[in-house]
């Protein structure tokens, strides 16, 4: 065999290096023809353990729908990709706001879609505030805040409890019982009910409340029994409520004879509970999956046919679903997947979301939703009892009191909670 000199062994390792530089070359004009680029990286971060799991999880299969129907439609900027990065908050308020900052410095996400409980969303809060980062959350709260780094898709108070007390007077009764879990969203929830039932010359009868996943409903479930409340106003979240209604019926106390009204209890959380003993009673929220609609029909069938015949959707799903939406609108717009610039072209956004138009509020940061109450079916689907006729302008501030004054409450109660949002474990 002739040898090769080493001459000729360096001219063909160059003529292989020119070859494939040729090839790397061609692929990367043949992507550039294709508008292929770079893929965006997003942030996915909600409970999938814990006792918000039960809510959590199907927030997640939501939100992921709505990143697949956009990558299979070309992607975004130049077909690029988005790639969801999920990270679980794990029902834990530490937790949360860890994962918080590991999305943002060491996965580089754009944007963080997630949050259920507002103990969450504030103790995550100064994380994206710090790093200028960008936050969608898809559940109504009770309100007292605004954040150049959040945008809210959930309901502010007066699209949701504000108009669920006016209504239950109207229909029910003004003797009202106030339960839910200890932390920062019912207790502020609670107070604005206070203020509200004030100034309608109503009466709260009780107001008691549990720790989150709190299973000890008995002595709650006696105060109502013996305050004979005209309507039970519910902010009890995540598994505690299968509890908290197994306990009501056991007592006797039943929709027809106390309703209970729940601000946190959907179609997801009525899966998974005694739905026929819980006919009768009501929700309030923006969405249920029992709206007429083309829209909201085809969005059911995408959700079926991606997770199951048998899934169901709720507001905060629907929520998260049209969030991804406004900001993928947003990134075209701004041609720009930055937090920052995105921020700016949300300002002045709107769709068409299964629910009906929604519109971002440029002053808040909130989006313009309808008012709905449903009543809970056999099946767990509701009939709805009311609703605003059209999307209702976002106040995060209700107007009893001075956004000082709110402030002030909001400071007192997390000085009382040794900094928590939560309060301490009994």
């Amino acid at each position: 065999m002739e040898a090769v000199s080493p001459k000729r062994s360096r001219a063909a390792l160059w003529i292989a290096l020119l070859a494939l530089a040729l090839l790397a070359g061609g692929y990367a004009t043949n992507q550039v023809l294709r508008g292929a680029g770079p893929p965006i990286k997003v942030g996915i971060l909600h409970s999938l353990t814990g006792t918000m799991a039960v809510s959590e999880k199907a927030v997640v299969d939501a939100t992921l729908l709505a990143i697949e129907e956009i990558n299979a439609k070309g992607g975004l900027l130049n077909r690029r990709q988005i790639v969801p990065v999920i990270a679980d908050g794990a029902s834990d308020w530490p937790t949360f706001a860890r994962e918080a900052r590991r999305l943002i410095e060491q996965e580089k996400v754009q944007v963080v879609f997630g949050c259920w409980t507002s103990a969450s969303r504030k103790t995550v809060r100064p994380v994206f505030e710090a790093a200028d980062h960008l936050l969608f959350y898809p559940v109504q709260y009770e309100g007292l805040e605004t954040s150049p780094n959040i945008f809210y898709t959930g309901a502010a108070p007066n699209q949701q409890i504000i108009p669920a007390v006016k209504w239950a007077f109207d229909t029910i009764g003004k003797r009202v019982f106030l339960v839910g879990s200890d932390y920062v969203f019912p207790r502020t929830a609670n107070a604005i009910i206070r203020d509200q039932v004030r100034a309608l010359r109503g009466e709260v009868v009780g107001e008691e409340y549990l720790p989150l996943g709190g299973r000890d409903v008995q002595p709650i479930v006696a105060k109502i029994a013996a305050a004979k409340p005209d309507v039970i106003l519910n902010t009890i979240n995540g598994d505690s409520n299968i509890a908290f209604f197994a306990a009501l019926r056991a007592a006797g106390i039943t929709a027809a004879a106390i309703p209970t009204i729940s601000f946190s209890i959907g179609e997801n959380e009525l899966a998974s509970m005694d739905r026929p003993a819980l006919a009768g009673d009501y929700a309030a929220w923006n969405y249920f999956q029992s709206i007429p609609g083309e829209e909201n029909q085809r969005f059911i069938r995408r959700f079926r046919a991606r997770y199951g015949a048998d899934r169901v959707l709720s507001d905060p799903m629907e929520a998260a679903y049209f969030g991804v939406q406004l900001w993928a609108q947003a990134v075209q717009e701004a041609g720009d997947p930055s937090p920052r610039a995105t921020r700016a072209a949300l300002r002045d956004q709107s769709l068409p979301a299964p629910e009906g138009p929604v519109i971002t509020d440029p002053d808040t940061q909130h989006t313009w939703r309808v008012v709905r109450i449903g009543r809970i079916r056999a099946d767990g689907q509701f009939d709805i009892a009311w609703d605003s006729g059209k999307p209702v302008r976002p106040v995060p501030y209700p107007i009893y009191r001075s956004p000082e004054e709110w402030n002030e409450f909001l400071d007192q109660l997390q000085k009382g909670w040794g900094g928590s949002w939560a309060a301490p474990a009994r």
